[in-house]
């Protein structure tokens, strides 16, 4: 009898994981339980924002299931896991066995409890509904108000998405600065003037009291030093948490998470978890951790996929990234960047909206910040450089002194430490990655080749 590998989630994990399992072996059987359709909530800020139709954040559909030979069972949630009889118990009263399973529920909204937190138009925006019920709300405004209480990374996510549609946008954060787990207190009092330019409204180090709604429908939100906002939409970002609930009392061992090995598995082996549930292995840190990105996620549906076949594979780490546009100022975070007891290199200059920060262990970069606009930042190759000599692991030695005198020249200790070979060599399941097959409407991309990038496609090694 075939295997029967059972998925439980619809992100990045599980569409990874199906087409891993799938390119190591094409006779299992595979069952997606999903009570969304699989979707990306990385494109939901490009349907926010006008980019695209919500459809583009289809990450599979009935064409690209049967192409797998997988049974989807979209709309149903699992209610609890028995890994020791191998069984789930689902939501519309029925029961399924396994042999192997991946949970990948991801994460959830936290809650805001305070007076008024269950008005009309106070909400979240992390489902697809939530994105739905925003722009429905909001139809036939030109400049609707809005205020975000939290300013993290999924929150200001969204908040992008609201200024290329010219909202006018207020936030509110308890912490002392926007972006507290991405950014330290000099990195973000820039990303702070550059909002207040943006006409953006910031209030830190103060926290909602609660949510009062005006003759005219308008939400009023008290906040604890005294002052008072006016608000058509609130929009709570205050932080997620994994969706657990599933597992407890099942004998799945968790922490803050599910806890999990380098092959993705729990403490049963047949029984493996990633994503925003799983607490696995992270670079430059003993103690297993909670990524809650992308490209983790990818990494964990791969990893996961390619062991439930059969193809033992060892995930390495994750590293912590962050990678975000503030409205046009762009900010990213690798690895332990707020390490107190790193040797920092700073450079620092507010009037250019500049801002970079390498952290060292011995001559090892363990962590880094950097601010920048457009053409200092995204044009540059600099982020992924730094991110691929932290990825690598690779000691600069007398290249330290270097950076440090010359933050800016990040290519030279880059090629001269021989990062890129060291890449090019690095893949996660001992072959070369494969693009996802599914693409919106069965389309596939095409690429052209310019005439100043030819001359390393022409050169590029083959096989």
């Amino acid at each position: 009898m075939a295997t029967h590998h059972v998925i439980i989630g619809g992100g990045p994990v599980a569409t990874n994981a199906l087409e891993t399992i799938r390119e190591f072996d094409d006779a299992s059987q595979i069952t997606l339980i999903c009570d969304e359709p699989p979707h990306s909530r990385m494109v939901l800020p490009y349907w926010l924002c006008g980019g695209g139709p919500r459809e583009h954040a289809h990450t599979s559909d009935d064409a690209d299931f049967q192409r797998l030979n997988v049974n989807a069972r979209i709309g149903v949630r699992v209610n609890r896991v028995d890994p020791t009889a191998n069984s789930l118990e689902l939501s519309d009263g029925s029961s399924l066995e396994f042999d192997n399973l991946l949970i990948a529920t991801g994460s959830s909204p936290l809650k805001l409890p305070i007076p008024g937190a269950d008005l009309p138009g106070v909400q979240t925006l992390w489902t697809l509904a939530d994105t739905e019920n925003l722009l429905k709300a909001t139809d036939g405004s030109d400049q609707p108000r809005v205020l975000m209480i939290g300013a993290g990374f999924i929150g200001f996510i969204m908040l992008n998405a609201m200024h290329k549609r010219g909202w006018q946008l207020a936030v509110v954060e308890r912490e002392s600065h926007v972006l507290p787990r991405m950014l330290d207190a000099d990195a973000a009092s820039l990303v702070e003037r550059w909002l207040g330019l943006k006409g953006v409204d910031v209030h830190c180090n103060t926290a909602v009291q609660s949510i009062t709604q005006a003759g005219d429908g308008a939400k009023v939100v008290e906040l604890s030093d005294g002052t008072k906002l006016q608000a058509d939409m609130v929009i709570v970002a205050t932080g997620i948490q994994p969706n657990l609930d599933l597992v407890q009392g099942s004998g799945i061992d968790m922490d803050e998470g599910i806890l999990v090995n380098d092959r993705m598995q729990t403490n049963f082996g047949h029984v493996y978890a990633g994503g925003d549930v799983a607490q696995g292995s992270v670079l430059f840190s003993d103690r297993p951790a909670i990524q809650a990105i992308q490209p983790t996620a990818v990494d964990h549906g791969r990893v996961a996929g390619a062991n439930m076949a059969g193809h033992e594979t060892h995930y390495p780490g994750s590293l912590s990234m962050n990678i975000l546009d503030v409205c046009g100022l762009q900010n990213a975070s690798f690895g332990n960047w707020s390490d107190p007891n790193a040797k920092t290199t700073t450079i620092s200059n507010a009037a250019g909206n500049v801002y970079r920060k390498l952290l060292w262990t011995g001559d090892e970069i363990t962590g880094a910040l950097f601010i920048g606009e457009a053409n200092d930042l995204g044009m540059l190759t600099d982020v992924g450089m730094v991110k691929g000599i932290m990825q690598t692991r690779t000691p600069l030695g007398s290249w330290k002194g270097y950076l440090t005198e010359n933050p800016f020249d990040i290519r030279r200790p880059y090629i001269a430490s021989k990062v890129p070979q060291k890449l090019v060599k690095t893949t996660l399941l001992g072959r070369p990655a494969k693009m996802r097959q599914f693409q919106f409407g069965g389309t596939q991309p095409t690429a052209h080749v310019s005439a100043a990038h030819g001359v390393y496609v022409g050169t590029k090694v083959q096989g």
